[in-house]
């Protein structure tokens, strides 16, 4: 992943608690906590150069006395998260997910003061290992094998600069970029790291890809007219068992990826052959079924991706690159009103129930 971070091991404690007063039964005040709050702007590389020990203690408690009998609570430790967090236990189970600014997260609570009930002895703070798990919110996920040419449309559709080079992986982090309309409509789009075949398994990229796809909320597969190969030791693969592949993935990983809307780019209509290669295509997207058994079993998704959209493209000539930014917004907008109903629907139900 080069520079780019998204996962960050932590040490948090909370505060240990004041000393009570057990003459007059004073009560020493709680240790403070350490929260972890959602602030846009933040990245985790910029924590780790900012704190390089990784470590966040939050201030004592203030010992019971004859002026204060309750004494104050001890000092909070705030940490600033980026948005799009798991926060893990060390052993990776999750304990918490941060997903838009101001949310906040008690990582480690503050021990108890000496009180009648602790003898007057201070009890520890809460101390543990957690890790930040960052996963990118993104309206739309570029997925695709390595040299579809995600990276040259992702700088075609905003105004982001990804390296774009005629080798299999360019990119090797993360790449955001903004759509921008005539009406100051703004979609966020993700060009994620390259999938290859056995990803679900964490060959090359695997997880580090797939978690990122698991945040966004449409899927936008852009796959090569011509079709795919890896390198010479690697098989040869066409744009239907391009689709397969890549769905099957998705799947493996986590199969809830395939409830996604799908919109689907089919790339590099400037080459020759091209129209010739996506009449093929088209006519086995139309009846899947029918050319499944030239595939070898363990190709062959469960369940297929049903395309909401399938815009043939160039991004070398600019061709449906237009007609692709006005798919996306749709689909985009149908997809709110579908939640927004589903919502009202929700609340009508809550209303009548209530009554």
């Amino acid at each position: 992943y080069g520079h780019f971070i998204d996962d960050l091991r932590l040490y948090v404690r909370g505060g240990t608690g004041g000393m009570g007063y057990p003459r007059l039964g004073g009560e020493g005040g709680r240790g403070g906590d350490v929260w972890f709050i959602a602030q846009e702007g933040i990245t985790l590389k910029s924590i780790r150069e900012k704190y390089p020990l990784k470590r966040f203690v939050a201030g004592t408690g203030a010992n019971s006395s004859v002026k204060a009998l309750k004494g104050e609570k001890g000092k909070d430790r705030e940490v600033h998260v980026p948005l799009g967090i798991s926060v893990l236990r060390d052993d990776g189970k999750q304990i918490g997910e941060l997903n838009a600014a101001g949310e906040r997260f008690l990582a480690a609570r503050g021990g108890l003061g000496g009180s009648l009930a602790t003898n007057f002895v201070p009890c520890k703070g809460q101390r543990r290992i957690v890790r930040l798990d960052l996963k990118l919110i993104a309206d739309v996920g570029l997925v695709g094998f390595p040299n579809a040419g995600k990276s040259s449309l992702l700088s075609k559709v905003s105004h982001a600069k990804p390296e774009i080079a005629n080798y299999a992986f360019t990119t090797i982090q993360p790449q955001l970029g903004k759509i921008m309309y005539a009406d100051y409509k703004q979609i966020l789009v993700a060009d994620l790291p390259g999938l290859i075949e056995g990803a679900h398994a964490n060959k090359g990229m695997g997880h580090k890809f797939l978690k990122h796809v698991e945040r966004t909320k449409h899927l936008l597969l852009v796959v090569d007219v011509s079709g795919f190969q890896l390198s010479v030791k690697t098989q040869f693969r066409t744009a239907f068992e391009t689709i397969l592949l890549l769905t099957k993935e998705l799947e493996l990983y986590k199969e809830e990826l395939l409830t996604k809307r799908a919109l689907l780019a089919i790339n590099k209509m400037d080459l020759p052959c091209a129209k010739d290669n996506l009449n093929e295509l088209m006519k086995q997207l139309q009846n899947p079924q029918g050319y499944l058994h030239l595939l070898e079993e363990e190709m062959i998704p469960t369940n297929t991706l049903e395309f909401k959209d399938i815009i043939p493209i160039s991004t070398h000539t600019g061709e449906g690159i237009e007609e692709l930014k006005e798919c996306i917004r749709k689909s985009i907008a149908e997809e709110a009103e579908l939640e927004n109903e589903e919502y009202r629907k929700k609340k009508l139900l809550l209303l009548q129930t209530s009554e």
